[in-house]
C-alpha cells in the first residue's frame, strides 16, 4: 500500500494540522481500515487542551471511536477479509504481564491506548492489530457505529454493576458517556434517574425518556428518596468527575448499593467512606471494556437500543477538525460530535 491519504496531526497549542500523508502498509497480524467516520470524545479534548502533550507529543493523530471498512490485510490474518464494515477496540496488550496472564488484558500493565500511545483514526486509512477488530452487521449504519466504543464502555459499566431488572439506578452526570450509561442500564432493566446540571444536556435526556434532576435547582439525594419509596438506589454511576458527583453517589445510595466509578478525576476525591461501612456499600473501579462488551454494544446498537441520531448531534468533515474541536470547547450544546473521515462514508 502506497496511497496518499489525509490526515489530522495534533501540533499542540489547541492546533490541529490536515495534511497528505502516505498510508501504512499493514505488517503481519495487522489491517488496514479505510476510516469512515470518528467521534470526538473528553480524551482527545483533553489532548486538545495540551493535557497529555507528554504523552501524545506534538505529531499525533488522535481518535478511536470510529468505524469503517477493511481495505487490506497483513500477513496471517484471517478473522477480517477485505470490505468488511469494522469498528476498533482500540486496546493492545502485552500478552506477558500478571494481568493479561490473568486473563484481563484490558487492563494490562503495558496498555497501549490506540489513538493516544499510537496514531489513531483522524485519517483516512487507519492501519491496527487484527485482534483488535470487530466485524459489523452490513445494514449498520457508519455513522451509527461510530458510537460503539463510547457504548462499549456503558455495558462495561453496567455490566460490572450486576444490575437486575426492576432496580433503581441513578447516573450522575449526563454528558456523552453518562447518557450512554443511562441508555444501557434501561435496555437492561433499569429504572433510570440522572443527575446532570446542564441544561442543554438535561434537555437531551429528556428528550430520550429519561427522569431527571437539576441538582443545583433541587435537593437530590430527597429527589431519589421520594422516587425510590424512601430505600434509595440499588445502583449508582458517577460519571461526572467532580466531587459533588462523589458526595452524592453515597448519598443517593441504597442499602447494599453498588456503585461504578466510570469518570477519570483530575485530582482524588474525598469519599465518604463512613457510608461504605454504615450500608454495606459496594464501590467498582471500572475501566475501558472487553470484547464482549463490544459484541454487547454492536448488538445495542443494531437493535435500536441506543438513539444514535439524538445522541450524534453534529458531523464535521476532516478539514474542518480544528473548528469541530473549538465548537466542542466554546459550545456547551453538543452532545457527540463525529468527524466524518472518508470521502465517501
Amino acid at each position: 500500500m502506497n496511497e496518499t491519504i489525509t490526515a489530522a496531526f495534533y501540533r499542540g497549542d489547541k492546533t490541529f494540522a490536515v495534511e497528505q500523508t502516505t498510508a501504512q502498509a499493514p505488517m503481519q497480524g495487522e489491517v488496514a481500515v479505510r476510516v469512515a467516520y470518528c467521534g470526538i470524545c473528553g480524551t482527545d479534548m483533553h489532548v486538545y487542551h495540551g493535557n497529555m502533550d507528554a504523552r501524545v507529543g506534538l505529531n499525533r493523530t488522535v481518535g478511536h471511536e470510529m468505524s469503517g471498512t477493511v481495505a487490506q490485510v497483513g500477513a496471517g490474518v484471517d478473522n477480517v477479509s477485505i470490505g468488511q464494515k469494522v469498528v476498533v477496540r482500540p486496546l493492545d496488550h502485552c500478552g506477558q504481564c500478571p494481568a493479561c496472564e490473568a486473563g484481563h488484558q484490558h487492563i494490562c500493565h503495558k496498555l497501549k491506548f490506540l489513538g493516544l500511545d499510537t496514531d489513531g483514526a483522524m485519517q483516512e486509512i487507519w492501519t491496527v492489530p487484527a485482534h483488535t477488530l470487530h466485524v459489523l452487521p452490513d445494514d449498520l449504519r457508519m455513522d451509527h457505529a461510530a458510537l460503539i466504543e463510547p457504548v462499549a464502555v456503558a455495558c462495561h459499566d453496567v455490566r460490572l454493576s450486576g444490575l437486575t431488572t426492576g432496580e433503581d439506578v441513578v447516573v450522575i452526570g449526563g454528558g456523552p458517556i453518562g447518557i450512554l450509561v443511562a441508555m444501557v442500564a434501561r435496555d437492561a432493566g433499569g429504572k433510570v434517574v440522572i443527575s446532570e446540571v446542564n441544561p442543554h444536556r438535561l434537555a437531551i435526556a429528556g428528550k430520550l425518556g429519561f427522569d431527571t434532576v437539576n441538582p443545583v435547582e433541587n435537593d437530590l439525594p430527597a429527589a431519589i428518596q421520594e422516587r425510590t419509596g424512601g430505600k434509595g438506589a440499588e445502583v449508582v454511576f458517577e460519571v461526572s468527575g467532580t466531587q459533588p458527583g462523589v458526595d452524592a453517589m453515597t448519598a443517593v445510595a441504597g442499602t447494599k448499593a453498588r456503585i461504578v466509578m466510570v469518570a477519570i478525576h483530575a485530582k482524588k476525591p474525598q469519599i465518604d467512606l463512613f457510608q461504605f461501612f454504615w450500608r454495606e456499600l459496594q464501590l467498582i473501579g471500572a475501566r475501558v471494556y472487553e470484547p464482549e462488551d463490544y459484541e454487547k454494544a454492536i448488538a445495542i446498537i443494531a437493535s435500536g437500543g441506543v438513539d444514535a441520531d439524538t445522541i450524534i448531534t453534529d458531523v464535521s468533515p476532516l478539514a474542518d477538525i480544528q473548528a469541530a474541536f473549538e465548537a466542542l470547547d466554546t459550545t456547551p450544546t453538543a452532545m457527540k460530535s463525529l468527524i466524518k473521515v472518508g470521502a465517501d462514508a
